[in-house]
């Protein structure tokens, strides 16, 4: 029995081949159970900052992308085990087999560590967006969505210099110096794409607006849903998705109506000059007392000019920064009451037959 497991196979004995595939078998059998407990030991380890309620969100998170990385690094030292067989080891466009065989394999493991990492900013995001939510300032939150874009992009290049200098043998210390000229030109070409990726950086800090604040630029009114890299996506007044490069959400110029201390509206009245002065007195009086509404802050009312044949009345009046429907109904509210006014006085319009203007 013996003699028969020392048997040579190509360059390796059947014993080796035995115990290597009985290890490969066994850890893809047991895949799951391993990366649980891989999961929860990474999990105890940073206890210090994660709570029991998220075990599971961080599990859905992490084991698909663990399972696959203890898979490769177990298939590749196990592999490494075995003397490559001379038989196979054929050249292919002058590469042999050997080599390719050994440059899939660094590639796999850079693919799965570099998913595994991915998920892990993402967990990371999670954890930190659950926390920020928790403050009232809500700039906190677009930093995080920006910024884990951003690392996942620098993790990705990352990832792409580590397979072309250990799976294609790239000298990337040549390489980066011999791309410096052609990223010189890239970068010229690419002008726009890193002047956006540039006015990122200002919104960030310079904060002229966050997620969820209204705002009005160029044509365009609509409510912030994401600030990225390149652009700020907007959900407009008609909710349509209005995608708006930074660099002209930072050049143009933006009215942030959320950050508005009062709201506006305006009264302009047009009567007949048959009105008498008393009439316009008791008028102007009326109005002044209907804008003494609890919600009104502020408010104005004159009769502003006479011109032939038409008297002019302008009222202003300033609520605080209601919702959009409550501003609405407040200013037909006091519309209504302001025609009732004009119809309960018997005032009349101009000759010609103008309306009155209420703003």
């Amino acid at each position: 029995m013996g003699s028969f497991w020392q048997q040579q196979w190509g360059e390796n004995t059947i014993q080796a081949y035995t115990i290597v595939g009985v290890v490969i078998l066994l850890v893809w059998l047991f895949r799951r159970y391993l990366s649980s407990l891989l999961a929860g030991w990474l999990f105890r380890w940073l206890g210090s900052v994660l709570t029991k309620v998220e075990r599971s969100q961080f599990d859905a998170l992490v084991i698909t992308p663990l399972q696959r990385f203890v898979v490769v690094v177990v298939l590749i030292i196990a592999l490494y085990r075995l003397q490559f067989p001379s038989a196979l080891n054929v050249e292919i466009y002058r590469f042999e087999a050997r080599d390719i065989a050994h440059a899939i394999g660094k590639l796999l493991l850079i693919a799965t560590l570099t998913s595994l990492l991915l998920r892990g900013i993402d967990f990371a995001a999670i954890l930190l967006e659950r926390r920020a939510s928790k403050t009232p300032d809500l700039s906190d939150n677009q930093l995080i969505v920006f910024f884990k874009d951003f690392f996942k992009v620098i993790l990705v290049i990352n990832a792409v210099l580590l397979v072309l200098s250990f799976v294609f043998g790239f000298d990337i210390g040549s390489l980066v110096t011999g791309l410096s000229i052609v990223g010189a030109a890239i970068a010229l070409a690419l002008r726009e794409s890193l002047e956006n990726l540039i006015a990122s950086f200002i919104i960030f800090f310079d904060k002229p607006f966050i997620t969820g604040d209204l705002v009005k630029v160029h044509a365009i009114t609509g409510t912030v849903e994401k600030i990225g890299l390149r652009s700020t996506r907007i959900r407009t007044e008609q909710k349509t998705f209005v995608t708006v490069p930074n660099k002209q959400m930072v050049d143009s110029i933006l009215d942030n109506l959320s950050l508005r201390s009062q709201r506006r509206a305006d009264i302009k009245l047009e009567l007949s000059a048959k009105a008498t002065p008393a009439q316009l007195e008791a008028l102007v009086s009326a109005i002044r007392s209907l804008l003494q509404d609890p919600l009104i802050e502020q408010s104005s009312v004159l009769l502003s000019d006479i011109r032939s044949g038409s008297v002019f009345i302008d009222a202003d009046y300033y609520t605080a920064p209601l919702p959009l429907d409550a501003f609405n109904s407040l200013r037909e509210k006091i519309n209504i009451q302001v025609l009732s006014l004009v119809h309960e006085m018997e005032l009349e319009w101009p000759v010609d037959g103008r309306t009155p203007r209420l703003a």
